[in-house]
């Protein structure tokens, strides 16, 4: 019987017919499996083409134009980045209050999230209904969250004006005054930021911590808060640098809040960056003007997202390397 000579082995012709078609039947399968992977990504790919790649090479085009919708639109090359800079009057107080806005609410989101995620971290009793008490506040969605706030903070009926008088502290008129409007959203905000998302992948970092390294630690004699700045700060400070980067990119974002509760007032006190954007391209239709400004945004929180990134090089700590 006629044979082919392999590599360690002789097999017969008919089994090499056999194992051939085997294989081309194996190709034909994954072919096929490639296919009907790629018609179930289809969906996705098309909702990624038509609603993130092509707004944003539209909003890039639109940035370079005169565009109010009705009309054609006009190239105008830079004009309306040199006019976002110089010919703007709310383009650098609206930059400036989200600036002030975000560095009160980061730290204070980073501190308190990770302060509750030390606590449901004990493995006390009790901990889950804790962890789902803190964490209902973020599952409210941002235009009842201000919905609701409105109401509290209410100069004349609500709930937190009214304790207040009752132990003798006159209320301020919180979101109908340019002096308390800020504080108010950043009550708010911490509200609902606290024991939500940053508090959570907290709590997954702390849970990773190894605890032969705590124990080595107390054999050494370190108390709690050697413990913790020693080996815990260390061993979650890459999960402090992703709620810090997440935690910058929200609070510069701040809209929705802002929109719903003061409109941007009054007077302007809580008219932030994104709230500029949307009112140029939406209220005003001035598209062309709009997109400009948002390349400008996305400009700032590369910058910032690269500022940490290329400082925490001397404080982050991987357990790779």
């Amino acid at each position: 019987m006629a044979a082919i000579t392999s590599p360690g082995r002789m097999y017969p012709q008919k089994q090499v017919g056999i194992l051939a078609r085997m294989a081309g039947a194996r190709s034909e399968m994954q072919s096929n499996e490639a296919k009907w992977g790629y018609i179930f990504l289809l969906p996705w790919l098309v909702g990624l083409i038509v609603f993130w790649i092509g707004p944003i090479i539209a909003s890039a085009y639109f940035s370079l134009m005169e565009y109010d919708v009705l009309s054609p639109p006009e190239w105008v090359g830079l004009s309306n980045y040199a006019r976002a800079f110089t010919g703007d009057k709310q383009f650098w107080p609206s930059l400036m209050r989200t600036f002030n806005y975000s560095i009160l609410v980061v730290p204070l989101t980073i501190f308190g999230s990770l302060f509750l995620a030390i606590l449901l971290n004990q493995k006390l009793k009790g901990t889950n209904i804790f962890r789902t008490i803190f964490f209902l506040p973020h599952l409210t969605p941002s235009v009842a969250l201000a919905v609701l706030w409105i109401w509290l903070f209410h100069p004349a009926i609500g709930p937190v004006n009214m304790l207040l008088e009752a132990v003798g502290i006159p209320g301020p008129g919180w979101l109908t005054s340019k002096f308390w409007a800020m504080d108010a959203l950043i009550i708010i905000s911490l509200w609902a930021g606290v024991g939500g998302n940053t508090m959570l992948i907290f709590l997954a970092g702390l849970q990773g911590v190894p605890q032969e390294l705590l124990e080595a630690a107390e054999i050494d004699g370190a108390g709690r808060w050697a413990k913790f700045r020693n080996v815990t700060l260390p061993m979650i400070s890459p999960t402090l640098l992703f709620n810090l980067i997440l935690g910058v990119i929200g609070a510069l974002k701040v809209f929705t809040l802002a929109f719903v509760a003061t409109q941007g007032g009054p007077s302007f006190s809580t008219w932030f960056f994104a709230l500029h954007i949307y009112q140029q391209a939406f209220a005003y239709f001035r598209m062309g003007y709009g997109s400009a400004l948002a390349w400008i945004f996305v400009l700032i929180l590369l910058t910032f997202t690269y500022i940490q990134l290329y400082s925490s090089k001397r404080w982050v700590y991987y357990a790779g390397e």
